[in-house]
């Protein structure tokens, strides 16, 4: 039986002043990749910031390794071992690709340990060694989602969440981005990944969860749910 990290039950969040998530149940099994798909404003970043303690729930319930965190700050969570790379990166312009990393491990005491991971990062994206004294606010917007990336896995998560990492970048960088995504994955990482771009998360992910307006309207395996026609109809232009 798989072994559930993470279970979203009756899910309800509001965000400014509108009810943005309806009473959603999903849940991400260990070592899966979940995508969360749908258009602009349906709910799903609302959804990962309620999840990471970012908004307060009005109802429902978030488990992870089989306990409630309902109100829970982000600060906490991060060592519980969830990570999440938020939309638009956030990454700390003013600090250099290697502080920004440095930065992931906050949590962490063991200084030969988060030296191997910063070398794991430069092996998993070779353009940050490239740039790894250069301010992370001078790289490009892709560049800055590979740094947003690495410093969350810093944190030795176990279960990584990311908010459209694909937004606003170049067709090439999006490739970049997925291929990184699914590299992670199989190194044996749980990953809940939210996306507008429903045809390439679903191509990389185990399985998916449609969401519109508020509510999961369909989910199943990822290939099954990239072949229906429904969601090739909304969501693929078909």
């Amino acid at each position: 039986m798989a072994n559930t990290l993470l279970k979203i039950t009756g899910l309800k969040v509001a965000y400014g002043g509108i009810q943005a998530v309806k009473g959603v149940d999903f849940e991400v099994n260990d070592g899966e990749l979940v995508t969360l798909i749908g258009s602009n404003g349906a709910g799903k970043t609302t959804t990962m910031k309620a999840i990471t303690g970012g908004l307060p729930l009005l109802g429902g319930d978030i488990e992870y390794l089989g306990k409630s965190i309902k109100g829970r700050g982000a600060w906490d969570l991060v060592k519980e071992g969830l990570a999440m790379v938020p939309e638009g990166r956030g990454v700390f312009a003013r600090m250099t690709i290697t502080e920004n990393l440095q930065m992931g491990a906050y949590i962490r005491s063991d200084k030969g340990g988060i030296a191997d991971d910063i070398e794991k990062m430069f092996v998993l994206f070779p353009r940050l060694r490239e740039r790894k004294d250069q301010l992370a606010g001078t790289m490009s917007g892709g560049e800055q989602q590979m740094l947003a990336m690495g410093r969350a896995l810093m944190s030795r998560p176990k279960v990584l969440l990311l908010d459209e990492p694909s937004m606003g970048l170049s067709p090439i960088m999006v490739d970049k981005i997925f291929e990184v995504v699914r590299d992670v994955s199989k190194l044996g990482m749980t990953v809940l990944l939210v996306e507008q771009n429903a045809s390439r998360a679903l191509s990389i992910a185990n399985r998916g969860y449609v969401m519109e307006s508020g509510n999961i309207t369909m989910s199943g395996e990822a290939k099954l749910l990239l072949n229906d026609p429904r969601v090739r109809a909304a969501y693929l232009g078909e």
